[in-house]
């Protein structure tokens, strides 16, 4: 796994690659569904818990709608895309979008929640969930091809290992998919 984020021997810079489709995670439908339910069930429970109490007026019920609304956008994950050299994640009010073909660096964060911090040489940053790029092929391969052109081009300093983690872990997931498909596991 280590070859795969190492510096070419030449150093050169191949040519680009032809644009390719924009690969899109294919759950965040259904996340945004289950955030939708979780914060539409807690907004019907408040209201009724407040109604059979007889508590149930226009200032509490503002003040429900706008809990309910803060859950929402809470358990809202960004929509995350990676097309040639760009990975973006765009939120409810904000876009991040980093150039993956010249990633400075790959972090992770400690956490219940592991994030994903990219940055690249323009001084953009995106911080997104690993469990999006394991769980859709097609982006990992976009963003795998692209940070390896930052390690062969000099431009990614920190975070190889942190992407060969990242390589042995969609290995692994990937293995485990393939004996369960094939009845091996």
């Amino acid at each position: 796994m280590e070859r795969r984020f190492t510096q070419s021997a030449t150093g050169a810079h191949s040519a680009a690659e032809p644009p390719g489709p924009l690969a899109r995670d294919i759950h965040w439908a259904v996340e945004r569904r289950a955030a939708l339910v979780v914060a539409s069930l807690l907004y019907a429970a408040l209201l009724a818990m407040d109604a059979s109490g007889g508590r149930l007026d226009a200032t509490r019920g503002a003040l429900w709608t706008g809990l309910a609304a803060l859950v929402f956008v809470i358990l809202l994950p960004p929509r995350v895309s990676v097309g040639p050299g760009l990975l973006s994640a765009r939120g409810l009010l904000v876009d991040h979008t980093v150039r993956t073909d010249s990633l400075v660096s790959v972090r992770w964060t400690d956490g219940v929640a592991q994030r994903m911090i990219l940055r690249d040489t323009e001084g953009n940053r995106a911080e997104i969930d690993p469990t999006v790029l394991v769980r859709n092929p097609a982006m990992w391969h976009r963003f795998d091809t692209d940070a390896r052109a930052s390690v062969r081009h000099g431009t990614l300093r920190y975070g190889v290992i942190a992407l060969c983690e990242l390589t042995e872990r969609i290995n692994r997931e990937t293995a485990l998919t393939v004996f369960r498909t094939s009845g091996l596991r």
